[in-house]
């Protein structure tokens, strides 16, 4: 009878008898550490984008005041006010920087997809590290500065620079007929502020393309062949509606960024036409209308987040329904 144990102890033996770095290897293995690796972006999002927003999102219902901090709340309630939110829909400076602001992000999302899907067709279409060269060509200008390649932008588009000068030169020599000119505006344009946005971010539109066409099936494509279909009709037909999730994904990750962009129409676009992410530049920093600037912010990211969010609701629906 000595020789058994009592039930208690029986089930406290091996785990309690485990050393200290052995007790943490156990750990390791159970389901809680990977409920705390998956909590780790969570936190991040609370603390760097959830509380940032609610704090930009109250201060949109205060008042302007020249003081430190530079807004305030009523005394009384209600506490907030909704005189922000009112200019902003009766002020034409504001509706036309959104307007200005989606129309060139458009415009430099549509260019992209036309110049970036063929890249990306034909990366993912190449042959051993032919592939792996052509994919460092597409990173290789994040190696550099994103300012020092919008300043080399603005040496190229200035009214002096060489490229300039060949440019008046080709129009002067083309169509002199119709009169001489001493140099291509370019400077201070949207054509210049949708131009580096396409530079700039072509390979946000390209990267996704690939990752999309590289998982394609290519006897797709034969069987299409096989049965009468010529290339194009290959592409209308088989690729192209493939690879729409692809174009979703890159257009929304030039769209979003381009829309809210504040270095590039800062240096070579507009001042009396600027894009949003300007005029919210200037709200804080020069004229230090925080709630203004808090209200612009807050409507430009529900004009983005909630089409994204419909988007998202829609796709799940339709992998819902296709499995």
């Amino acid at each position: 009878m000595a020789g058994i144990a009592a039930p208690g102890a029986a089930a406290a033996g091996p785990e309690s008898e485990l050393p200290a770095g052995k007790g943490f290897m156990v750990w390791l293995d159970r389901k809680a550490w990977r409920d705390f690796i998956v909590a780790i972006p969570y936190v991040w999002l609370l603390f760097f984008f959830l509380l940032p927003f609610f704090i930009v999102f109250a201060m949109s219902f205060a008042r302007s005041l020249i003081a430190i901090p530079p807004f305030e709340y009523n005394a009384q309630w209600p506490y907030i006010v909704f005189d922000n939110y009112e200019r902003l829909f009766t002020d034409a400076r504001y509706l036309q920087a959104y307007l200005i602001s989606i129309f060139n992000a458009a415009v430099a999302t549509v260019l992209c997809l036309i110049i970036g899907y063929p890249m990306a067709l034909g990366i993912a279409r190449a042959r051993g590290a032919w592939r792996n060269i052509l994919l460092l060509l597409v990173i290789l200008p994040f190696w550099t500065s994103f300012l020092l390649r919008v300043y080399a932008w603005i040496g190229l588009l200035s009214n002096n620079s060489w490229f300039n000068r060949g440019l008046t030169s080709l129009y002067n020599t083309v169509f002199g007929v119709f009169g001489t000119i001493n140099n291509v505006p370019m400077m201070n344009t949207n054509f210049a502020v949708v131009l580096i946005i396409v530079y700039s971010y072509l390979p946000f539109m390209i990267l996704p393309l690939y990752a999309n066409l590289e998982k394609l099936d290519y006897t797709l494509n034969e069987a299409a062949m096989d049965l009468g279909s010529k290339p194009w009709q290959v592409f209308k037909d088989v690729t192209l509606p493939l690879s729409v999730p692809g174009i979703i994904a890159g257009a929304l990750l030039v769209f979003i960024p381009a829309s809210g962009e504040l270095v590039i129409p800062t240096l070579v676009g507009r001042a009396d036409n600027p894009m949003i992410g300007r005029m919210i530049n200037d709200e804080f920093g020069l004229v230090r209308d925080w709630p203004m600037a808090s209200t612009i912010s807050v409507a430009l990211l529900v004009l983005l987040v909630v089409p994204i969010m419909i988007y998202n609701n829609m796709a799940m629906r339709a992998e819902g329904a296709r499995n």
